[in-house]
């Protein structure tokens, strides 16, 4: 069970976006995330007119490393751990490790 997962509000704890909040839009099998408006770099588009394709310079996410984000906790309004737990269910559940609340249900 990954502790990240899409969908996720997260915090950019290191690098030159520190402390900027954004959604996981992906998660690759690499360890890294693609998060919403954050890690934006410029690429250079060579046109294509068969697809209709405008060259030029785009601006674009590129992934981050697992490593240098946290998840955002609600609660605390801070960036927090994940823990992973196992309910009398047997059902598998992510916890915030500061108060022990459930991410998801």
């Amino acid at each position: 069970m990954r502790r990240i997962k899409k969908g996720d509000d997260v915090i950019v704890i290191t690098g030159k976006d520190k402390g900027k909040r954004g959604t996981v839009a992906k998660v690759y099998a690499d360890d890294r995330v693609l998060v919403d408006t954050i890690n934006m770099a410029k690429k250079h588009v060579k046109a294509n007119p068969q697809r209709n394709v405008q060259g030029g310079i785009v601006e674009k996410e590129m992934p981050l490393h697992i490593s240098n984000v946290a998840i955002f906790n609600p609660t605390t309004k801070k960036a927090d751990r994940i823990g992973i737990k196992t309910l009398e269910d047997g059902q598998k559940v992510r916890f915030f490790k500061s108060n022990n609340e459930v991410v998801d249900i």
